[in-house]
């Protein structure tokens, strides 16, 4: 996983604010059942700069969606 340096100001994906986003090569696993920070997590297929194939996960807070406590 890394942080790519030049992020969107919003996600291509849902076109909302979002915390962080992270890039991910490997297997990964999302639980928001449970989780007190992220409400939602959007992915967007991606590439490096080589043409592999990434993923880009887009963590949004409860407030940036709009989702009550």
């Amino acid at each position: 996983m890394h942080v790519p340096d030049d992020t969107p100001e919003t996600c291509p994906t849902c076109g909302a604010a979002y915390d962080s986003v992270s890039v991910h090569d490997a297997g990964l696993m999302v639980n928001l059942l449970d989780n007190d920070r992220y409400r939602r997590v959007c992915f967007e297929p991606v590439a490096d700069d080589d043409g592999d194939p990434l993923v880009a996960f887009y963590h949004h807070t409860h407030a940036q969606v709009g989702a009550a406590d």
